[in-house]
């Protein structure tokens, strides 16, 4: 349970990213939040419940020819 006040967001809510960090490992390029979401240096996450989410890629940008 989330110690914090006001209380984190859910690992289920849209915006989960914003709990905050109880593990901190740059030298690994993840980070634990409080909900419990493993959150990657290239966006990704794992949540607890085991699904992976996708790191955010930028849309490619082309060229007018």
């Amino acid at each position: 349970m989330c110690p914090h006040q006001p209380l984190c967001p859910a690992s289920a809510a849209a915006d989960r990213e914003a709990a905050r960090i109880v593990a901190f490992h740059p030298e690994q390029g993840w980070n634990l939040l409080c909900n419990g979401v493993i959150v990657f240096d290239d966006t990704g996450e794992l949540l607890p419940d085991g699904r992976s989410v996708a790191p955010a890629r930028p849309e490619p940008c082309h060229a007018a020819a």
